[in-house]
């Protein structure tokens, strides 16, 4: 990969790369704990949220947000190039302490509504928003402010498309897959087995882990194991211990969170919380 930019801190990331010739298993699954804008600008690419499989046409974005699977799916060796932003909630903190400008990554299913095409934005280029939010590569200081300034402006632009859907769309039903991972989703915290699973919607326990993997980009335990280390992390960070965290995030062994978090994480889960 070749990162043209780059941004770093704690609560705001920003990145622009390209590879020339993308390798798939470089893409895999990932579910992290901030919120993501994500702008595609060429290649031969899908994307995977939840269980669902979107198109990519050049200049279409992206909103994950926190504990939301996804993954970039390559369909050919061709130049892959895009941006992508990640911001912790405590960014708004201060201009929008509601949370109002983050209604569209929130107020919708997992998975569904995920995807913004060019065309929404009228005659607002997008493509010049992200290479103007980019631009600026003198010092930190104002990297994070030109990337700030943009960001604010196109999550209220993003907000006014979302609200318009709303009035227009009727709300997803979600196919076989869709609905395997919604399912897994409500019953985290319980026991969950690829045969129980299997069973629930009548599959072989190969036919249901390969539908799985197919919609998700990663096997149904890991999909498992890393939505529930997104949730024990979220409790330890407003207060909980780590064994507390642990069960209520669907962990029947402290032993398996400990080791699964430290590999995850790189840490003991006591540590930088």
């Amino acid at each position: 990969m070749s990162t043209i930019y780059q941004y770093f801190s704690t609560d705001l990331t920003a990145y622009y790369a390209i590879d020339e010739l993308p390798d798939a298993k470089s893409f895999e699954m990932h579910i992290h704990d901030l919120y993501e804008i994500y702008f595609f600008v060429s290649g031969e690419v899908n994307y995977l949220v939840e269980g669902h499989e979107y198109s990519l046409e050049p200049n279409t974005m992206m909103i994950i947000r926190p504990g939301e699977s996804h993954a970039a799916k390559i369909l050919k060796e061709k130049p892959y190039q895009r941006y992508y932003i990640n911001f912790h909630v405590s960014l708004l903190d201060e201009i929008d302490p509601e949370h109002r400008l983050l209604r569209a990554f929130t107020d919708r299913d997992l998975g569904f509504g995920n995807q913004y095409r060019e065309s929404e934005f009228g005659d607002i280029p997008l493509k010049k928003i992200f290479e103007s939010m980019y631009r600026c590569r003198d010092n930190d200081y104002n990297k994070r402010l030109n990337i700030s300034i943009h960001l604010f402006l196109l999550l209220d632009k993003i907000n006014q498309i979302f609200d318009q859907r709303e009035t227009t769309q009727d709300k997803p039903s979600g196919g076989l897959s869709e609905q395997m991972v919604a399912y897994v989703n409500r019953h985290l915290k319980e026991e969950l087995t690829v045969p129980l699973l299997a069973k629930e919607f009548y599959l072989s326990t190969s036919q249901f882990s390969r539908i799985f993997k197919q919609a998700t980009g990663a096997s149904v335990w890991e999909y498992i194991i890393r939505k529930r280390l997104t949730l024990a992390r979220e409790a330890m960070r407003n207060g909980c211990l780590a064994r507390e965290a642990s069960d209520s995030s669907g962990f029947g062994d402290y032993s398996v969170f400990y080791r699964a978090y430290v590999k995850h994480f790189g840490h003991a889960p006591t540590e930088g919380e």
